[in-house]
């Protein structure tokens, strides 16, 4: 008898019934093919349900956040009604009448107009599409893109507030901190972030990713009591395809005076942190040439890493629109631009393969037009290239590899 092989794709799938995050419902769905390796559906049919279930591999789907549904307007809050005045740190509370989820979201929200204002300035063409989305459990979102404006191929800024139910590999993907406290079974939680790449059309211009978020999470069913967790992530990274060393020092010398007035520590850290994260494996080099990077932090007080991470948020535009004053309009040739394009092939790489928000965002169900936005518009591979050695794109490239002390 054949065998019968289930192509990894769910036949369950797992989905937010009320508005309370830890209420689920098991759904079936059969709209995937299960078919013999020689695609006998007659030899399909004949297999018993006994056997199905012995040869068939079940993948369930991680899917437990709500449809999101268009909006016209950005409401005032995306918060539940419920957590505006709620707050981990009674001392928080104390002092602004509001939650940190309610204070992150006023940060991001703010963040994401300054951003947008300046780049649509600099920019003199081009204006963000905006679409404002939400679901009906609570959270949502919105989506501001520009594309094939003056200076940008395409810009993006988003901002989210989702709640949710993660199953345990979604849990895995968003903390990369494993051990004991990884929790079992579906895990409530509340995310809410900011996140932007801006990809310049000048391949002497560099393209810029930042993304700084809040995260908790629930007690389980099946651990009642447990205590809720929180943490901090993000970073600010530049990716240039060519190297200007006054732009380089510049953009790095902006991130390690946000990190200096709050712990002398943190650029250092935070430097290594992301010269490590945004590794290509397969390649052997870094994305581009770094910035800061942190995640899973909560080994500090609570108010204190709300306001690191609006002191990051605020110095996006200075840390990057100077460089962009200074390079959008600079002459280039078709050599520059084909490295620019195999550079975002890079770019493209490490965001399908290894980020963790691309990742999370996928294996819980987030808005796909939101997890994708990050993707430049157009991209190139060549096959077993290499730059001259000592040339422009190798100094470039040696960069990657081997990563410098810019300050």
């Amino acid at each position: 008898m054949a065998t019968a092989v289930f192509f990894a794709t769910p036949s369950l799938s797992l989905t937010s019934t009320t508005s309370k995050p830890s209420s689920l419902t098991l759904k079936p769905s059969i709209s995937h093919s299960c078919f013999p390796p020689n695609n006998n559906v007659q030899n399909y049919r004949a297999l018993s349900l006994q056997d199905l279930r012995r040869r068939t591999v079940i993948v369930p789907l991680a899917v437990a956040i709500e449809k999101e549904i268009p909006e016209n307007q950005p409401p005032q809050t995306f918060l539940r009604e419920s957590d505006e005045g709620a707050s981990n740190s009674p001392s928080i509370a104390s002092s602004s009448g509001s939650s940190v989820r309610a204070r992150f979201e006023r940060m991001i929200r703010k963040a994401q107009d300054s951003v947008c204002e300046a780049i649509e300035a600099a920019d003199g063409d081009g204006k963000f599409k905006e679409d404002v989305w939400s679901r009906p459990g609570g959270g949502g979102g919105i989506s501001r893109v520009l594309q094939d404006g003056g200076v940008w191929e395409k810009a993006g800024v988003n901002v989210s507030v989702v709640y949710g139910v993660m199953p345990p590999e979604a849990y895995r993907a968003a903390k990369a901190a494993g051990g004991s406290d990884q929790k079992p079974g579906p895990v409530p939680f509340f995310a809410a972030g900011i996140s932007s790449v801006l990809h310049p059309k000048n391949p002497l211009a560099p393209t810029l990713h930042f993304n700084y978020r809040y995260f908790e999470t629930d007690a389980p069913k099946d651990t009642p009591g447990a205590p809720r967790q929180w943490w901090f992530g993000g970073g600010t990274d530049l990716t240039p395809a060519y190297i200007f060393e006054e732009d380089v020092k510049h953009f790095h010398q902006v991130q390690k005076n946000a990190c200096d007035k709050f712990d002398a520590s943190f650029y250092p850290r935070f430097k290594r942190w992301c010269d490590d994260y945004f590794y290509i494996k397969h390649r052997g080099e870094r994305r581009g040439l770094g910035g800061i990077f942190f995640d899973d932090l909560n080994d500090y007080d609570q108010g204190m890493l709300l306001s690191f991470a609006t002191e990051c948020a605020n110095s996006v535009v200075p840390a990057y629109i100077p460089i962009i004053e200074r390079r959008k309009n600079m002459p280039y040739t078709e050599r520059h631009k084909a490295w620019q394009q195999l550079r975002r092939g890079r770019y493209v790489e490490f965001n399908l393969v290894y980020d963790r928000g691309t990742t999370f965002g996928l294996k819980t169900g987030g808005r796909i037009e939101s997890i994708l936005v990050s993707l430049p518009l157009t991209a190139r591979w060549e096959y077993d290239h290499k730059p001259d050695v000592g040339s422009e794109e190798w100094k470039l490239l040696d960069a990657c590899i081997n990563p410098k002390e810019w300050v």
